[in-house]
């Protein structure tokens, strides 16, 4: 591991606009000019996710390792993960094999105390929001109706509904509760401000509670906005770290595209996109969900045209879309490939609708067989999809060169891209769009709670973030394969107004995720 200067340097950056966090780490100044219509903004997303892995993260950065192999000069920018799932399911989220960046305990733990800031900043408004009802409550918050909830960074189902005693006396208390801090309001909106005034803009126009008469309080009455800049001004600045092979990578801003939005900041982004002429980035698990919000949300909030996008699969993880389990991904089986291959067709199709270029990148593991590649060889060419195979886990970038040129290539062609729906479509219109064109589902059902919030927000401009589960397209976990037609059940609309969109609830999702039986926590 080379030290962090070594990197920025090769990369020309000034030394006064780094920020050291010892020998390996930093933090760079965030150049937030719109990038010059050149520069080549490349997204990795994947098909629906399954426990034998599809190696999105692994081919985010051995893309960018082989790019700069080829001479190009490339960044890849990626979300920090969040403690949470590291500690109860799964890794961190640097990468694998020789395709990977570092130092991983630093990037999976806490890294530079970004998330940390965010959830000091976010629990001080809950904070003030109760000492304001506490000494008289001027503003006439209703207790019933106050919207602001805390967050935390860990897996904890037992804060999904807590109730909170502000002044036993006078029997002021409330119900609420925790989510995660990746899925906060905060969090969207510190990875969707294009600028520090944008940022500020959009905090005071958080809504934190209703009144009686239903009239919205806002942060900014509450006279704090100086202060929450103040817990995240450190925060605002993207980390830098290294690939194996001594490339450069920012990562800033948070994860869970299930339950957030699930992308980078384009603070880091479009640093990544000044400073370099192709950036890698991704979005959180399949195209459904975190591709579908790269391109409705943040390419819209930051005036970005994506060039192409890479599709990651494997030929396990189409296996056990068809239904092959766990224990016989070894075996050569043909059956529940072409199963799986239905949900990499709908990956391919949300591609197509956004008519950004599309490339397959086929992450190649010991236990595929001649056969199995042949048929999704087969699939892929009859359906004129260009794709590349990869061995970036074991090979580092020599396993992606291919891919690599493909994929120059590809971003030299015309990218027409072309949102889901348009900002000013009503909202049931919009929700319709993604369950149906990202989903493949035939329709949407609404609790009465929902039906209620979409007359609600019905008039308000904002876009759309689907929360859901996404192991699959249907909002039910269990439902991998879809082989009829399904609708999606929609239980509640929440307004995130200072990140201009409206949370969808979708099935039984929830916004603090639980620990498993046995948690990661417990062998490490």
């Amino acid at each position: 591991m080379q030290p962090i200067i070594n990197i920025l340097e090769k990369y020309q950056i000034d030394k006064q606009n780094i920020v050291l966090y010892g020998r390996y780490l930093a933090k760079i100044k965030p150049i937030l000019k719109q990038p010059a219509k050149n520069k080549k903004l490349i997204l990795v997303t994947a098909i629906s996710p399954t426990p034998a892995g599809e190696g999105k993260t692994t081919v985010s950065i051995g893309l960018n390792d082989a790019l700069n192999k080829l001479g190009k000069k490339s960044i890849v920018a990626l979300r920090e993960p969040s403690m949470g799932p590291i500690f109860g399911v799964k890794g961190g989220a640097n990468g694998g094999g020789k395709a990977q960046v570092i130092p991983k305990d630093d990037i999976d733990l806490h890294l530079t105390g970004d998330f940390h800031a965010i959830t000091a900043a976010n629990n001080l408004i809950s904070a003030c929001i109760d000492n304001h009802i506490y000494w008289g409550n001027k503003l006439g918050i209703d207790l019933n109706n106050i919207v602001w909830r805390r967050v935390l960074d860990v897996n904890d189902r037992a804060l999904r509904q807590i109730e909170v005693t502000i002044d036993p006396k006078r029997n002021f208390k409330y119900h609420t509760g925790f989510d995660i801090t990746a899925a906060s309001e905060l969090m969207a909106i510190f990875c969707l401000a294009n600028n520090l005034k944008e940022l500020k803009d959009r905090i005071n126009k958080i809504i934190v509670a209703y009144t009686k008469s239903k009239k919205p309080i806002y942060l900014k009455d509450l006279n704090i906005s100086g202060a929450i800049i103040k817990i995240l001004q450190n925060a605002l600045w993207p980390n830098v770290v290294q690939s194996l092979e001594g490339n450069m990578c920012l990562i800033h801003g948070g994860p869970f595209a299930n339950i957030a939005h699930g992308c980078n900041s384009l603070f880091a982004t479009k640093t990544a996109m000044n400073i370099a002429d192709y950036v890698v980035t991704e979005a959180g698990f399949g195209s459904d969900l975190g591709g579908e919000k790269f391109f409705d949300i943040v390419c819209n909030n930051g005036k970005l045209c994506p060039n192409a996008v890479i599709l990651v699969t494997s030929i396990r993880s189409l296996k056990m879309h068809g239904n092959d389990g766990v224990e016989k991904l070894q075996k050569n089986n043909i059956n529940p490939l072409l199963k799986g291959i239905n949900n990499l067709k709908q990956h391919i199709r949300n591609i197509q609708n956004f008519n950004v270029p599309l490339l397959i990148a086929i992450n190649q593991f010991d236990s595929d067989t001649p056969k199995e590649l042949e048929t999704l060889e087969i699939f892929l060419t009859q359906n004129h999809v260009p794709y590349s195979f990869t061995t970036l886990f074991i090979n580092g970038s020599r396993g992606a060169i291919d891919l690599a040129k493909k994929t120059i290539a590809l971003t030299n062609q015309k990218s027409n891209f072309k949102p889901a729906y348009k900002l000013i479509d009503k909202l049931v219109d919009k929700i319709n769009k993604i369950v149906t064109q990202c989903y493949g589902a035939s329709g949407v059902d609404y609790s009465p709670q929902a039906k209620t919030k979409l007359k609600q927000f019905n008039n308000t401009k904002t876009w759309i973030c689907i929360a859901k589960t996404p192991l699959t397209f249907s909002d039910n976990p269990k439902q991998i394969i879809i082989d009829k037609p399904f609708r999606i059940f929609i239980k509640d609309l929440i307004l995130a107004n200072g990140a201009n969109f409206i949370i969808v609830m979708a099935g039984n999702v929830f916004r603090m995720p639980g620990l498993p039986k046995v948690p990661a926590a417990s062998h490490m």
